[in-house]
């Protein structure tokens, strides 16, 4: 968030467009902190793309205006096709910004596809041990010399022990992410064959709608993957919590990107800022889990989302 911050205030005061889903802390600033500055936000779903140049040629200025997206999305790993939006961006004269936190600097470059400016929560993959708290923003020296101003006087910046954990973690993030790439998509096609499951979400299955993509715009898939739980008719946050509670090899946390695999439910958690009627308009059903994979045995990750489900079941 300091990451965001920072890059809104310094490149995007006369206005921002925000395609897609997004982590809920950014959805409300965008939403609501930002505007009391006076900077004009959009809040577009990615099935309102065809509305793009018309929102950004609403916003006029010299103070910079920019397009916002995250790919793969967060609950629902919807992927983005960068280079085309970012070319969308430039007719405008904006900047595109993408937040790379889910898919990691393994698996996909979005400055070599046309962004200008690339923000991680480096919470997560970057530092990968569930240890430190951090945000970290890659873009050009010109560019981020405009947001260091920002970053100082906003007393935005890591501590030393934090910035030395981070520099640790960095040296083992293609081994890690690689191994956890792997376990998440056997993972994912395992679950999608489960009687009890309603929907798996992953770009590295066939049949997820941005599949095509994502193989053209990631080298790899990512570690995270979100099912849907087969209610039956029950209450489906509740169906979803039944499961969440029977899991032994998972941690419930609302993080992810560590060595260890964690669940949580957007709906209270990453996403319960928004209400009940705009997570449906979002397309994030209390239904959903979502797990971000680590470096465990992934036939005992498989094993233990079995006997959840089973036994959530009875």
């Amino acid at each position: 968030m300091a990451a965001e911050a920072a890059v809104f205030l310094a490149h995007g005061r006369d206005g921002i467009v925000c395609i897609g889903d997004a982590y809920g802390g950014t959805l409300e600033l965008l939403a609501d902190q930002l505007p009391l500055l006076g900077i004009p936000t959009h809040l577009l779903l990615g099935t309102e793309l065809d509305q793009l140049d018309e929102r950004l040629a609403s916003l006029s200025g010299n103070a910079g205006r920019l397009v916002f997206l995250e790919t793969p999305t967060n609950p629902a790993l919807e992927v983005f096709d960068i280079a085309a939006i970012a070319e969308r961006a430039h007719a405008q004269g904006a900047r595109l910004v993408v937040d790379n936190t889910f898919a990691s600097p393994v698996n996909q470059q979005p400055l070599a596809l046309g962004a200008e400016l690339v923000v991680h929560s480096a919470t997560k993959y970057l530092g990968g041990h569930s240890d430190l708290t951090a945000g970290a923003l890659m873009g050009s020296a010109e560019l981020i010399g405009a947001v260091a101003g920002w970053r100082k006087n906003l007393g935005t910046t890591p501590a030393p022990e934090t910035a030395a954990l981070l520099a640790r973690s960095l040296r083992t993030l293609p081994v890690r992410v690689q191994a956890q790439n792997a376990s998440a998509l056997a993972i994912a096609e395992a679950m999608q064959a489960h009687p009890r499951v309603a929907r798996v979400l992953h770009p590295g299955l066939a049949s997820f709608p941005g599949h095509a993509l994502a193989v053209r715009q990631m080298s790899g898939f990512g570690a995270m993957l979100t099912l849907e739980v087969a209610a039956e008719g029950a209450d489906p946050a509740a169906a979803a919590a039944a499961v969440v509670d029977r899991l032994k090899l998972f941690t419930l946390a609302p993080s992810l990107g560590g060595v260890e695999s964690l669940v949580t439910q957007p709906c209270t958690t990453t996403h319960h800022g928004l209400t009940l009627e705009e997570r449906q308009r979002r397309g994030i059903s209390d239904a959903m889990i979502r797990l971000s994979i680590g470096l465990e045995d992934p036939a005992e990750l498989i094993a233990d989302l079995e006997q959840a489900l089973a036994g959530a079941a009875g």
